[in-house]
């Protein structure tokens, strides 16, 4: 499906400035998303009014974190200044109240429970997690290494 120019616009801007992939991919769901929301406008017709609407409508009806509300207004900000050259100003919409997730924590008691269940790699895998206040993501990045190279973890047993 072909993209339309004015988003390969706002995509190669983007790259020219070198933002980071994830902020090109988010900036663009962001406009896409407020382009949809106004019936397909075009960005060029429309100003701080629809821009106050769709952040206030993310809040009240999306009920989005905060956070997301933030990333939402900063893609708006770069499409408004960098590509259409049209600065936003003093914006007063409604902020969401929605606060970040905080994540369950087992207790100490808790883990050394878990830990009596499991064996070899996995144990291991898991008590160096705990240890060194690792993510779950990492366990990905443990069992993983270049192509011809030995991981340490290759020569535990099972």
């Amino acid at each position: 499906m072909a993209q339309s120019p004015f988003i390969e616009q706002i995509r190669q801007e983007l790259r020219l400035r070198q933002y980071s992939l994830r902020t090109e991919k988010s900036y663009l769901y962001w406009i896409k998303g407020y382009i949809l929301f106004h019936r397909k406008q075009h960005p060029d017709n429309m100003g701080v009014e629809e821009v106050k609407s769709f952040l206030s409508w993310l809040a009240n009806d999306r009920h989005v974190a905060v956070n997301t509300q933030k990333q939402a207004l900063c893609a708006l900000v770069f499409l408004y200044q960098q590509i259409l050259h049209k600065p936003l100003g003093e914006l007063d919409f409604v902020r969401t109240s929605r606060q970040r997730y905080l994540p369950t924590v087992l207790t100490r008691e808790e883990v050394q429970r878990v830990l009596q269940h499991v064996q070899g790699k996995t144990a291991l895998i898991i008590q160096l997690l705990y240890g060194c206040g690792l993510r779950i993501i990492y366990t990905h990045v443990l069992g993983q290494h270049y192509a011809g190279t030995l991981s340490p973890l290759d020569t535990l047993p099972p």
